[in-house]
């Protein structure tokens, strides 16, 4: 879902604009040092290659606190012998080792550097282990302003779970926390007591009874996985699966839900395969079969943790019953799901270098949402329910955010940017070159970390059209092009303004009752005309505004 909605949520859907995190990226904002550790590739950073994690968590319910341990293996690509590692306050770092010898360490905020006294030879892999604990962040309003959620459920039980997109995944356990460098496979071992179920990332390897009653549940991923994709979810869960008969095979789908409602789960859960089935025809193959498809109930609205998708939509269908779109559309199947597992091919798959760009996960995903509709009730339905979220839109900031701070652009990139990928289809016209390119993104960018620029000049080498000036304007500004136009003598005159700087969007209208494609540009054209007809209509599809000049 992500922040905002929850890859990522969507505060913005539902009147919670003014308020979220992405209304702070204003051009007055001053960025802190903290900032730029978090948000850019400092060189205690650059000099190492993420391999694996074995992150090792206590969680104890009646303190709310955890207790572990994180092994780091890594790559040398440079020598060097200072290493950033990240953990937010108040958690705490109380040891760090290599080769059994304790190393020294200093915190500066949320960054930790430790001191390596090991040759760091370029081509070797090692490993530090780092032993950690604390009260972590408790999450305000999650996921929009996450951290650990500790809730009870109806019968009184602990109800469990993390988000933390954003935010950070060091804000509850100790990680190379920047999107840049994801760990290749990880083992997640949560130790939970003994009368609740834990669910993580990955698959189930065992599930260990200790001595003192409690359990730990051992979840291995087999793929590259984000920092903030990485999840504990704790109930009392019951489970119940099935396969999907996908295009790579048996996809094994896992469903985690609260006892009293596994009746509810397996009749709103239906919309799993029906999503599975729509985006695999649109974005190819679920792209971590190895891991699986699981669905986790948790006490908040939902997020796209990779392999385990949580869940908080209350088994509506809509946004909490609502129909973001406000056309009908929306209330046919359940946002959550739907939305929440788009992200496993916009986020999880192709994951973002910077959250600057974090556009990448949320517009896609979110016209994931119209595509869903198009495979099932038809391409009218599908444009009907993209075009009835620009109702959201607020053009309060630009959807890029500024980068290397760990900063993130506005909620427009949700309905603004789908209807931004809805335009660009449309120009280039070819609904089997368009499907093509979606598949192609998820498949030339299969498990890898990527920029908004390498998505811009994919779309543009793969459609032959040169789109840039179309992505700086709705990415870079928050002007709303208006298509200006004037009938004089027997011409019609026409160019585009309040737009960027030789702003180019081809655009399909009804001149005079008679529909064609214009090329307009910034520089006024005009084309010969009747004085008896004097009519002019922008196709719906596209998100501008028209200006007539009378004389």
């Amino acid at each position: 879902m992500r922040k905002y909605f929850g890859g990522a949520f969507f505060a913005f859907l539902i009147g919670f604009g003014a308020n979220a995190q992405g209304l702070l990226n204003k051009s007055e904002t001053v960025f802190t040092h903290q900032d730029t550790l978090r948000g850019s590739i400092t060189k205690e950073r650059a000099w190492w290659d993420l391999k694996y994690y074995h992150l090792d968590v206590k969680v104890n319910p009646s303190d709310k606190t955890i207790k572990g341990l994180n092994t780091v293996r890594y790559t040398v690509l440079t020598e060097n012998d200072r290493m950033q590692i990240d953990l937010q306050e108040p958690m705490q770092i109380y040891k760090v080792t290599q080769n059994g010898k304790e190393l020294k360490f200093e915190r500066d905020g949320n960054a930790f550097f430790i001191q390596l006294t090991a040759k760091q030879k370029v081509g070797e892999t090692k490993e530090v282990v780092i032993s950690f604990g604390g009260k972590p962040k408790e999450a305000v309003r999650a996921p929009w302003d996450g951290g650990f959620s500790w809730k009870k459920d109806n019968n009184g039980k602990d109800f469990i779970a993390t988000s933390c997109q954003g935010l950070g995944a060091s804000v509850w356990w100790p990680c190379k926390d920047h999107m840049y460098d994801e760990v290749e496979n990880m083992l997640i071992s949560v130790n939970v007591p003994g009368d609740l179920t834990e669910v993580s990332n990955g698959r189930l390897q065992s599930i260990k009874k200790e001595k003192d009653g409690t359990k730990t549940f051992n979840w291995y991923v087999s793929n590259p996985i984000n920092n903030y994709g990485v999840n504990i979810n704790i109930g009392d869960y019951v489970n119940f699966s099935e396969k999907f008969k996908g295009e790579k095979g048996d996809l094994d789908c896992n469903y985690y839900v609260l006892k009293d409602n596994l009746a509810l789960a397996k009749e709103q859960f239906k919309d799993a395969p029906r999503m599975l089935k729509a985006f695999e025809n649109w974005f190819g193959p679920y792209p971590f079969y190895e891991d699986s498809y699981k669905l986790v109930e948790v006490p908040y609205l939902g997020m796209e943790h990779q392999s385990s998708v949580t869940y908080g939509n209350q088994y509506k269908k809509g946004y909490l019953g609502n129909d973001l779109s406000g056309t009908g559309w929306g209330l046919k199947f359940d946002f959550i799901i739907i939305h929440e597992s788009g992200h496993e091919w916009f986020a999880n798959n192709i994951t973002y270098k910077d959250i600057a760009d974090m556009w990448v996960h949320e517009s896609f995903t979110n016209y994931s949402e119209s595509l869903f509709v198009e495979y099932y009730y038809g391409k009218e339905a599908g444009a009907e329910y993209v075009i009835g979220c620009r109702k959201n839109i607020h053009n309060d900031t630009p959807i890029t955010g500024h980068y290397d701070v760990n900063n993130e652009g506005s909620g427009d990139m949700y309905p603004k940017g789908a209807n931004m990928l809805h335009m660009i289809r449309q120009v280039i016209n070819d609904d089997a070159k368009w499907k093509s390119i979606l598949r192609g993104l998820n498949k030339t960018f299969y498990h890898q970390t990527v920029t908004g620029k390498q998505i811009e000049d994919y779309i543009n080498e793969q459609s032959g059209i040169n789109f840039n000036r179309v992505f700086a304007q709705y990415l870079t500004t928050t002007q709303i092009p208006v298509f200006e136009y004037m009938f004089k003598n027997g011409t019609f005159g026409y160019h585009w303004t309040n737009c960027v700087t030789k702003f180019d969007l081809p655009v399909k209208v009804k001149l005079n009752g008679v529909e064609t494609w214009l090329k307009p540009t910034t520089e006024w054209q005009s084309v010969k005309t009747t004085d008896e007809k004097r009519t002019l209509e922008v196709d719906k599809n596209f998100y501008v505004t028209t200006s007539n000049i009378i004389e």
